[in-house]
């Protein structure tokens, strides 16, 4: 009798975690993407203004940062910046600078998504740290890279010898199974607000924070099986895997944007480290170039395409170079996590002068 009774409980307790699992997951990837639709609705017109004035390759890297910090999307901004290129309304030297900028920027949505944790101090330290860390890569990779690219060309040269070689392959459309079953609803929520991109960004990071709390409370309740197991023994088992996987999960998703925010929670519900997803976000940088390379390769000039190709070599040469001292960027993201959890300002902090205080300020002088 027993038995019986306890049958229906073993048989349906982890299909209910499943689905539990599979609704929040919807509800987090969708507000990723109405975020993203709402911020280039109200930025699309600004992004194109901005990226087509520069002539300061330092210009140029802050208007990537800001640009992509309100568009909330590398993919968007690398291939207008590609399309830009393509028609001619911004040169190659130029359009370098702010493909790297964008690959600083992406990562703002990775930090937002970490605020979710803040009323835990200990969740939010790591939360924090797993999303900063991929700040910090970017950061050092455009220190030494920038100025090697202004004075040689050292990512111009080798990219155009990768567009001669690629420009006469067609283009190609992917489509990604996550906006596939997220953008129908964006959609509706976008024309049901009369196309208001606050109110969508408003409803998007609600959504954004509901799905948060219930993501970490479901993965917490899924580590009593099997699954912390799995994630450490199969997906994360080494650095090279992690890398293979955040490129691949980026390619199919064509966002590094949702794989590098997907795996902040998971990181302070405490079931991965910093440590074993850095990898994988230099393997998402990857990842997310190729949205860029296609957009060059259906514009067809040798152009777009190196600009493109030269987006991938940035991060190609970023992870050779810090591969064995990913020490550096973990250290400095938990250093900043260990003072934002103590004063939670800094955070905030972070996010103003990184992102937009220091560009708006810089694009300001400059210009």
């Amino acid at each position: 009798m027993n038995q019986r009774a306890e049958f229906p409980a073993a048989w349906w307790f982890p299909v209910l975690k499943g689905l539990a699992l599979i609704a929040v997951l919807y509800v987090f990837f969708f507000s990723l993407e109405l975020m993203g639709d709402a911020f280039k609705l109200m930025g699309k017109g600004f992004a194109h203004r901005m990226l087509a004035t520069t002539n300061n390759p330092f210009v140029g890297l802050f208007i990537g940062v800001l640009v992509t910090s309100v568009v909330q999307s590398s993919s968007t901004v690398t291939s207008l910046v590609v399309g830009l290129v393509g028609g001619g309304a911004l040169s190659i030297t130029n359009a370098i600078p702010i493909v790297m900028g964008a690959n600083i920027g992406t990562s703002i949505t990775n930090i937002i998504v970490s605020l979710g944790h803040i009323r835990n101090d200990v969740e939010f330290k790591r939360a924090f740290a797993a999303s900063v860390v991929h700040d910090f890569f970017n950061i050092i990779t455009v220190t030494w890279l920038l100025p090697l690219q202004i004075f040689f060309g050292f990512l111009q040269k080798p990219a155009q010898f990768l567009a001669e070689s690629f420009q006469d392959v067609g283009g190609m459309d992917l489509l990604s199974p996550v906006k596939l079953v997220t953008k129908p609803l964006s959609h509706f929520i976008i024309e049901l607000s009369g196309r208001n991109g606050i109110l969508c960004a408003f409803i998007g990071i609600v959504a954004l924070f509901v799905a948060l709390r219930y993501l970490v409370k479901i993965l917490k309740w899924l580590v009593v099986g099997k699954v912390e197991a799995w994630f450490k023994t199969r997906l994360f088992k080494n650095a090279g895997r992690a890398l293979v996987l955040g490129a691949v999960l980026t390619v199919l998703v064509q966002s590094s944007s949702i794989t590098t925010s997907f795996i902040v929670p998971i990181v302070g519900a405490g079931i991965l480290t910093i440590q074993q997803i850095f990898p994988y976000t230099m393997g998402a940088n990857v990842g997310t170039t190729i949205t860029a390379i296609i957009a060059a390769l259906v514009i067809g000039t040798p152009a777009a395409l190196t600009v493109a190709f030269a987006h991938l070599l940035f991060n190609v040469f970023g992870i050779a170079a810090i591969w064995e001292f990913q020490f550096v960027p973990i250290k400095l993201a938990e250093l900043l996590a260990e003072a934002s959890s103590k004063r939670k300002y800094v955070a905030f902090l972070f996010i103003l002068v990184t992102f937009f205080i220091v560009p708006l300020t810089l694009i300001f002088f400059a210009r």
